[in-house]
């Protein structure tokens, strides 16, 4: 037995209705990315109450407005009113984990977090390296304190030597551990990179770990100053603390920064001077908090491809 076929034929409007709604289709924005898995771990990076007087500054929560710019084709989380800090930790894959950590600094102009965009997303591109990263949600805001990267630095600080201290559980390599900040977020890291000493006094086992780094990474990083001659000794901006035991560093900065990028430029000059072996990368344009959002038309935010390299050579990735 034979079953009926049928055949319609279009008319021609009708496959121009069709061939639109089907440019239509591929044509739509892309749908938003995957979120992150959740971390392997979030712990309270301090026991009980974290330095300084405790502030009243309101419930954490996401200040991301929709009327934000978006960064390549979307908004980012505005992390605020962060009181207590958390290290969020993102094991590399056993297969290919490194043993090498590192602890992100969001940026934020010390008033939020940019969670996803120089958070999450960068523990993500750690990982697929083999390398372990921890999220550091530090306090903010901080702008009405002085310093105002004081807290942010302690925090950070913190946060490595509690990757030292859990390197057994962990499977990380005491001596491998690094920072990376972005924007304020490099300001915590360099100052903690370059610290001669604790900026809090220690609470417990875990600070009986060194808390300088043994790399650090900023990225289009502020607290360094643009004009050697407007720094004074009140002034904790200066970058003098150089010194030959400074951790290597892998610099990024956009010429057309509205953070000076000769801060970044300075820095490499004084981790010459030391001869601490650094390598920096200047573009031409990319304004500023890109995070490592690949744009086509904007060559700096592929720094992330030189800084693998980095890496790489020094033995952190496998």
């Amino acid at each position: 037995m034979h079953l009926p076929t049928h055949h319609r034929t279009l008319s021609p409007s009708s496959i121009v209705l069709l061939v639109i709604a089907l440019v239509f289709c591929t044509t739509q924005s892309p749908a938003e990315p995957t979120p992150p898995p959740p971390p392997d771990h979030v712990i309270n990076i301090w026991p009980n109450q974290p330095p300084g007087e405790p502030r009243e500054i309101g419930e954490e929560q996401d200040m991301t407005k929709d009327t934000d710019s978006l960064i390549a084709g979307r908004r980012i989380i505005k992390l605020g009113n962060v009181t207590t800090p958390q290290a969020h930790v993102y094991l590399a894959p056993e297969a290919k984990r490194s043993g090498a950590s590192v602890v992100i600094c969001p940026g934020g102009g010390f008033s939020i977090l940019a969670w996803d965009l120089e958070g999450t997303e960068v523990a993500q591109w750690l990982n697929e390296l083999g390398i372990t990263a921890i999220v550091l949600k530090y306090r903010v805001p901080t702008r009405d304190q002085n310093p105002m990267w004081m807290a942010p630095a302690q925090d950070t600080q913190r946060a490595v030597s509690i990757a030292r201290h859990h390197a057994g559980d962990w499977h990380l390599d005491p001596d491998k551990v690094a920072v990376l900040g972005f924007s304020a977020g490099g300001a915590a890291a360099i100052k903690t990179a370059l610290a001669e000493q604790r900026y809090y006094d220690p609470v417990d086992a875990a600070d009986a770990e060194a808390c300088r780094p043994n790399r650090a990474i900023l990225i289009y990083s502020g607290g360094l100053p643009a004009d050697p001659d407007k720094t004074s000794d009140a002034k904790p901006e200066r970058i003098d603390r150089v010194k030959p035991s400074s951790p290597p560093m892998f610099l990024a900065h956009a010429f057309d920064d509205f953070v000076p990028v000769e801060g970044t430029a300075r820095l490499m000059l004084e981790l010459k001077k030391a001869n601490v072996p650094s390598e920096l990368h200047i573009y031409d344009a990319g304004g500023h908090g890109y995070g490592l959002r690949k744009r086509d038309d904007l060559p700096v935010t592929t720094w992330t491809a030189p800084c693998e390299a980095w890496l790489r050579r020094a033995g952190w990735i496998r």
